[in-house]
């Protein structure tokens, strides 16, 4: 068997060296690892270094890992030795396969190259990006690609936040009938990166006419953002300066805060039930106002033993004052969806909380619903578990 696998891993060093190598397949598995049914190789190119990325295939999962060549070369001798009973090495001149037979005679037999073309070693799949960086001057100004629109290697990570973003915005506004959005109120913009790049999305992939206001209280960010706008031609762009709470939302169609610290997520979601908003997009943080309430009456329930813990009553804070804030918006009419998401590579995963209008007319002030009574009820008796006198949201709302 020795003998075989030398010949094969030679085979495989030299597909490498000569860039025909295509993949491995790894079958017929007889080793002792739980689940696992097959093994898939292939070549990835990863911080300026050639790797082979390990594609462990269980019964209900896929694990990825990936290795330099050299210890890949050992794990894959290992594997050989030590449990699949059958591996294809594709490359673009032949494939070889090993394989021990039921009768335990071992065969190597070269075929038919079945790859016509190596594949791209690239670790990410190619994918359109929806705010490509060419031509782009915002990005240039906003320091994130140089005037011949290549990303700077320290602002990877924010362009792909930026398109993250925008990709699960993309998604949110195909829900709604088209041209919907006509305002967007982004709530408490910083700098301006998303919402740049949602005005980008808006009018140069939608083709739609939006305006887009950003709500910014640091005037020199505004400034700066307006400045940006008029070099970039965006004429129905524009910043102000002011708070969430003091902003007049009305007519806003789309409504975004994204990192509105603790009640001032209450505030834009309260700006966008007023406003009759067809889609609120926030990504709370700093959920003090509930966890000072649970902190305050100490309510003894079937968590208790947890919440004695600092790190899970603060997790108990952020689930359930995001969880009555999807009840709320549930109660004025809104589809909600709650999912984590990964801002960026130096940011920890938040949660996305959205609400989708279902139907045009607006509940607020409407007479109370059967559907609205269960809600309701559903809301005290959350509060009332864990010893909470009132949620901010719940009280600007007067409900």
């Amino acid at each position: 068997m020795s003998e075989y696998i030398n010949q094969f891993i030679t085979a495989l060093r030299e597909s490498l060296k000569a860039g025909t190598f295509a993949k491995i397949s790894l079958g017929n598995y007889k080793g002792e690892e739980v689940g696992l049914k097959q093994l898939l190789i292939r070549k990835v190119f990863i911080k300026r270094e050639d790797k082979l990325a390990f594609t462990y295939r269980y019964k209900t999962r896929d694990v990825v890992k990936n290795y330099a060549i050299d210890e890949a070369m050992g794990l894959t001798v290992d594997y050989l030795e030590n449990g699949f009973k059958i591996a294809t090495l594709f490359t673009t001149e032949n494939d070889l396969i090993l394989e021990e037979l039921n009768n335990g005679k071992i065969v190597l037999r070269k075929g038919k190259a079945s790859s016509m073309a190596a594949p791209s070693a690239n670790h990410d799949k190619e994918k359109t990006r929806l705010i490509k960086p060419d031509s782009k001057s915002y990005l240039t100004e906003l320091k994130i690609t140089d005037a011949e629109g290549k990303v700077f290697k320290n602002a990877q990570d924010k362009f792909r936040q930026i398109n993250h973003y925008i990709e699960i915005l993309s998604s949110l506004i195909k829900e709604l009938p088209e041209g919907t959005i006509k305002k967007v109120a982004d709530m408490g913009s910083g700098k301006g990166y998303l919402t740049f790049a949602l005005y980008d999305y808006l009018h140069s992939v939608l083709k739609l006419e939006s305006e887009v206001t950003g709500v910014e209280y640091r005037e020199d960010m505004v400034d700066l953002c307006n400045q940006v706008a008029v070099k970039s031609a965006f004429d129905k762009l524009n910043f102000v300066q002011g708070t969430i709470e003091d902003y007049n939302a009305e007519d806003v169609n789309l409504l975004i805060a994204l990192h509105a610290c603790d009640t001032a997520t209450d505030d834009a979601i309260f700006k966008g039930i007023k406003a009759n908003a067809e889609l609120i997009v926030v990504a709370p943080c700093c959920h003090k106002q509930i966890r000072r309430e649970i902190e305050q009456h100490k309510v003894k329930n079937d968590v208790s033993f947890l919440t004695k813990y600092g790190i899970f009553l603060e997790r108990q804070a952020e689930m359930v004052t995001d969880g009555i804030r999807a009840l709320i918006l549930e109660y004025f009419g809104y589809k909600t969806k709650v999912f984590e998401f990964i801002s960026d590579a130096h940011t920890p995963k938040n949660v996305l909380v959205v609400g989708v209008k279902k139907s045009p007319k607006s509940l607020v002030g409407s007479p109370m619903s059967e559907e609205q009574k269960v809600i309701l009820e559903k809301i005290k008796a959350s509060k009332e578990y864990f010893g909470i006198d009132y949620h901010h949201l719940e009280r600007l709302l007067e409900l």
